[in-house]
């Protein structure tokens, strides 16, 4: 698998009263952070991409097709959100399967990849576990093995790590960074956290009041040539 370019042209959404556009161009298999203040439109832009939110106006594009029309589960993205979306009542191996089949009616093929996708993300021997006999780090890995099941060519994560401890968050973006140079997928990731984009991400896409206010490569963007707005978003 390789990943997919993902692009956005002057794409409207309102939100109440809020009014967002955004324009983006990201590169296949380029790691791009969605920085900036909360509230600004990062995960709006990111359910764009995905299908849960639908724009009033213009064009998403996905290796070079228009996503428009296109529902989530037929879209060529995986994501990964803070809140691990795992069910309560599944154990592992059934909640990863849900990424092949949304009815789990798994073929011997699928067990196997099922099986790879838990071994991959750390999580071997523990096909049998419920969600709530595992840690925080645990369910966020039940999460991207599923996601790495579905095997799409762009992966997004809404502040996946957010709620990990600073070693569990790092271990995570390690775990990302490995499987990245393994597939080479196009990632986008929001965050809160200067030091998730510093390693990992080649650029940072800043949001401010619904727009991409400025895109520039992670070293630049950590520089005293960065936008005011960003330095001061940081704390610079």
């Amino acid at each position: 698998m390789s990943g997919a370019a993902v692009r956005l042209e002057n794409v409207a959404f309102s939100y109440g009263e809020t009014a967002m556009s955004f324009d983006l161009d990201v590169e296949a298999s380029e790691i791009v952070a969605i920085m900036g203040p909360s509230g600004s439109g990062k995960s709006t832009l990111l359910n764009l991409v995905a299908g849960f939110e639908a724009p009033s106006s213009g064009r998403i594009l996905i290796g070079g097709e228009d996503a428009a029309g296109l529902p989530p589960a037929q879209r060529p993205v995986s994501m990964v959100f803070q809140e691990n979306n795992l069910f309560s009542h599944l154990d592992v191996a059934r909640n990863v399967g849900l990424g092949r089949s949304p009815s789990l009616r798994l073929t011997g093929a699928d067990r196997a990849d099922i099986a790879a996708a838990l071994a991959r993300t750390g999580l071997a021997g523990k096909e049998k576990r419920l969600p709530a006999e595992l840690s925080g780090g645990e369910r966020q890995r039940v999460a991207l093995a599923r996601a790495l099941l579905r095997d799409r060519p762009v992966l997004l994560l809404d502040e996946a790590f957010a709620s990990l401890g600073p070693a569990l968050r790092r271990e995570m973006l390690e775990l990302v960074r490995d499987l990245h140079a393994e597939r080479r997928m196009t990632i986008l990731m929001v965050t809160h956290h200067p030091g998730d984009a510093r390693a990992l991400c080649h650029r940072i896409a800043f949001v401010e009041d619904g727009r991409v206010a400025a895109v520039a490569p992670t070293a630049e963007m950590f520089s005293p040539d960065a936008p005011e707005a960003f330095r001061a978003y940081i704390g610079a």
